[in-house]
């Protein structure tokens, strides 16, 4: 008997929805004094799919668990669809899940797939086909590829009582806060896991170690997929590629399977961290998709989006798509890759067109060749494929930095100065971002200061500025100034003598001040405003300090009253 099995993971995400906020609402539950049944469960995973096929009905969900998670007709329609190849590649793979009925706003969630296929001549077909799919808010790629791959056999095996004793060690399960070292139990094997957020600057990695009885394996991340494998078969266009993400091109990556193709699209997205990409990617993304007559449209241009395809249909649905990333199947080669020019549109026509590049984009820098040189180096010697991996990562990083320091800087200094921030008048406003003041930084203060790299930055700049990716920095970094003005303001409120105040002003002055230092006070909780760790203890003890002063019903009335 010949068996096919393969865990993959593909990661799905909506401009609307950060990696960053999905894992500090999953975080959430941490905070509560008292958990219900299920709630650790719901910080890591929102439920668990069992996917069968049958000769008369096609995929259908058999098992959803916890039973009382929620799933539409169309959800499951979707999940069905996305859990089983839609092209004869023989290759096994993820999904991509659209749920709506879950959360206030419209979201993608990760969906993590085991395909098992295996010969069984008891069925019509000959071959008993099932998948098993752990949907997350969680980006946690790596992760939950290793937890499939420990517990799909072994369900495959003993059934619904085994997944319900899964779901029952991942209840166990401290929820994912950030910057903790975590202790993960799951049928028989710990895992070690120390949670990193999205932020700073780089992100840090977020580790993991699966101890077994006597045997320990590190994986390196659980963000990150293999960047040097998927990057090999465009292995001298990787610069270009990374000015298409930065900029938010459209963008299909034609592959021969669904994990090549979710490897490469993720491993596209990633390759300008740490700023974050905003368009909307799919990793995996099939003819029964919702939006698939919006994609493959001739009457309008294609948003900003990566789309990861496998059907060869597509090769003709979406040629009008102005970059496509066609690769054949991803192997770590043995010699040194050969240089594939960039190829025009007009020639993908046919199903089988070589694997490249086929675009009319001309790059706005010149071509590193010190990183070409030092990777085909690397192969030469036989260099490890995570090593190639750790200097490519490394190359977009600092290539991204570059880019991005200038842009922080500027930004920088629109912050109003610390002195002009009055604890009677509202907190100052930032300045306007001024395109052209920008631009006029660069001459002193570009990234000439630490990359070598030569070419029109300043094109590339004026591109960058009209996309989504920077319509999404900008706001982040808005919001954060923004926070951080709100903080100096309550500082400064702080270091006033603000009982002498109300005592030199009226009762219904002195109670409009209580009111709103206590609203302030709430908002500053709420929204986790940058403080220093006395601040809102110094707070809470003027507003004490004040409301004794005053006569005995205000004090109940203000004792009483709440914050909206």
């Amino acid at each position: 008997m010949s068996a096919r099995e393969q865990s993959q993971s593909c990661a799905f995400s909506a401009a609307s929805r950060s990696p960053c906020e999905a894992e500090e609402e999953a975080a959430a539950p941490g905070r509560c004094l008292s958990l219900l049944p299920w709630d650790r469960f719901s910080a890591w995973l929102h439920c668990v799919c069992v996917v069968g096929f049958d000769l008369e009905l096609g995929q259908a969900v058999e098992v959803i668990y916890p039973q009382h998670s929620k799933l539409t007709d169309k959800e499951k329609t979707s999940i069905c669809y996305l859990s089983f190849p839609d092209s004869n590649s023989g290759k096994c793979f993820l999904l991509l899940c659209h749920l709506k009925s879950v959360c206030k706003d419209p979201a993608y969630y990760y969906g993590y797939v085991y395909f098992r296929q295996v010969r069984d001549k008891t069925l019509k077909r000959g071959y008993f086909q099932k998948s098993l799919v752990l949907i997350s808010r969680l980006p946690y790629i790596h992760l939950f590829h290793t937890v499939l791959r420990h517990i799909a056999p072994e369900y495959f095996v003993k059934s619904e009582p085994f997944l319900e004793a899964v779901c029952s060690d991942v209840d166990h399960w401290p929820p994912p806060v950030p910057g903790k070292t975590l202790i993960l139990p799951i049928m028989g094997i710990i895992m070690k896991v120390n949670v990193c957020l999205f932020t700073g600057f780089p992100p840090p990695p977020l580790t993991i170690y699966i101890q077994y009885t006597q045997i320990s394996i590190a994986l390196p991340t659980v963000h990150e997929v293999d960047l040097f494998r998927c990057f090999c078969p465009v292995f001298f266009h990787i610069q270009m590629l990374w000015e298409l993400v930065l900029l938010g091109e459209p963008v299909v990556v034609m592959a021969p399977s669904p994990s090549e193709s979710s490897d490469t699209v993720l491993a596209l997205v990633s390759c300008i961290s740490p700023l974050k990409y905003c368009s909307d990617f799919r990793p995996y993304f099939t003819i029964h998709d919702s939006e698939f007559k919006e994609y493959t449209t001739r009457t309008q241009a294609p948003p900003s989006v990566i789309l990861g395809v496998t059907n060869p249909f597509f090769a003709k649905t979406l040629q009008h798509w102005p970059h496509i990333v066609r690769i054949g199947e991803i192997k770590l080669p043995g010699e040194v890759p050969k240089q594939v020019k960039v190829k025009k549109l007009k020639n993908l026509k046919t199903l089988d067109s070589k694997p490249g590049v086929y675009t009319s984009y001309k790059p706005y820098l010149n071509r590193d060749e010190e990183i070409i040189k030092q990777l085909q180096k690397g192969v030469q010697q036989k260099r490890p494929a995570e090593a190639q991996s750790v200097i490519l990562r490394r190359y977009f990083l600092e290539l991204t930095q570059s880019f991005i320091i200038p842009l922080e800087r500027y930004v920088a200094s629109l912050m109003p100065l610390q002195k002009s921030i009055s604890p009677w008048k509202s907190p100052p406003q930032l300045r306007q971002f001024s395109q052209e003041d920008f631009m006029k930084t660069l001459e002193k203060a570009g990234p000439q200061l630490t990359s070598g790299l030569k070419g029109d930055w300043i094109g590339l700049y004026r591109h960058f500025l009209k996309s989504p990716n920077f319509n999404g920095w900008f706001r982040t970094r808005r919001k954060e100034m923004t926070q951080k003005l709100e903080a100096l303001h309550l500082e400064a409120l702080c270091n006033e003598d603000l009982l002498f105040w109300s005592q030199k002003h009226t009762e219904v002055e002195t109670v409009d001040l209580v009111l709103k230092l206590k609203n302030k006070l709430f908002q500053a909780d709420r929204e986790h405003l940058p403080m220093k760790p006395d601040t809102m203890e110094k707070l809470q003890m003027h507003i004490d300090t004040i409301i004794l002063a005053l006569p005995d019903d205000l004090q109940d009335i203000l004792l009483k009253t709440g914050t909206t």
